[in-house]
């Protein structure tokens, strides 16, 4: 559960928008033999820049989700029981996990969320980041193949089902740290993986996501996420309504939904994440055109979408 099987890393499915910096120092890092943890917000494209890297470099790329689920032998690989029973323990009844197939590879193994693996996990990768083989018991040694790496991703902000990440590992590894993106930068992102709408509106949309992440009520903001779903969710609204794209009320109804389960509220706030929703929505676009009576009015009524 949670691992990904090996496959060639190809080309970003989406471009690296406003992370040259962060990709020259990955890229540095990666050559000088540096085993690298992206740390940052969710959104801020960890997964999508070490897939620019790896495909530009045509490199292999292993995927593992960190979970609390991911156990030592899901991460490293276990003997196929029915063979070993017929076959005797050998590498030939082994299964590699990512770990083994990643060492074996000499591929980059990207640990998402890093901070959720339990500890006996995370012992596994430090021996390996230290030693630069795996000892496996009734196998024996795999060493790792030139251009093995590790890169880990973890978000510093989520506090839920994590752990803290011990000394031992940022001993033995580089860290880049990785904000949000600018607002121009935001916006290019919305572009490309959003349908084409008014320019000035979808820019207006990444403000309202951005204000999320300044709010005294708001722990923890939207990612640009929230910002391509809401224009997303809105153009399908637009069009199941009859109205345009930058209608107040439809777009509201889609913040609501695109944004309330997004923003993480602070324990100290009073309100509900619709109401800051509302509030930053009226805030970014206005108060509601008196021309817009007779649209239909979810998200603007009490106990609305």
């Amino acid at each position: 559960m949670g691992v990904d099987v090996v496959t060639p890393a190809g080309p970003a499915t989406v471009p690296v928008v406003g992370r040259s910096r962060e990709v020259e120092l990955l890229v540095a890092a990666l050559e000088a033999g540096a085993h690298v943890v992206l740390e940052g917000p969710p959104g801020t494209g960890k997964t999508t820049l070490l897939r620019e890297v790896a495909g530009e470099a045509d490199l292999p790329f292993v995927f593992v989700e960190g979970n609390a689920e991911l156990t030592p032998a899901r991460l490293v690989g276990t003997f196929d029981p029915a063979q070993v029973l017929d076959r005797g323990y050998g590498p030939e009844t082994f299964v590699d996990g990512p770990l083994a197939e990643a060492l074996r590879l000499g591929a980059l193994l990207y640990v998402e969320e890093i901070n959720r693996i339990p500890e006996e996990t995370l012992n596994v990768l430090i021996t390996v980041m230290s030693e630069g083989e795996l000892h496996v018991p009734r196998l024996g040694r795999i060493v790792a193949a030139s251009g093995f790496r590790l890169v880990a991703a973890m978000n510093p902000f989520d506090a839920v089902g994590t752990a803290r990440i011990s000394s031992a590992v940022y001993d033995r590894v580089c860290r880049i740290a990785m904000g949000y993106q600018t607002a121009q930068d935001e916006t290019a992102v919305v572009a490309l993986r959003g349908p084409a709408v008014d320019e000035r509106w979808r820019a207006r949309v990444v403000a309202l996501v951005r204000r999320t992440r300044e709010h005294p009520d708001v722990a923890v903001g939207s990612s640009v996420r929230g910002a391509i779903d809401l224009v997303r969710i809105t153009a399908a609204l637009a069009a199941r309504r009859g109205r345009d794209v930058t209608d107040w009320v439809t777009g509201l109804d889609a913040a609501l939904v695109a944004l309330s389960g997004r923003i993480r509220l602070a324990d100290s706030a009073a309100r509900t994440a619709e109401d800051v929703v509302r509030e930053l929505y009226r805030a970014e676009f206005g108060e509601r055109p008196r021309d817009d009576a007779d649209t239909v009015d979810g998200g603007d009524a009490p106990g609305g979408a």
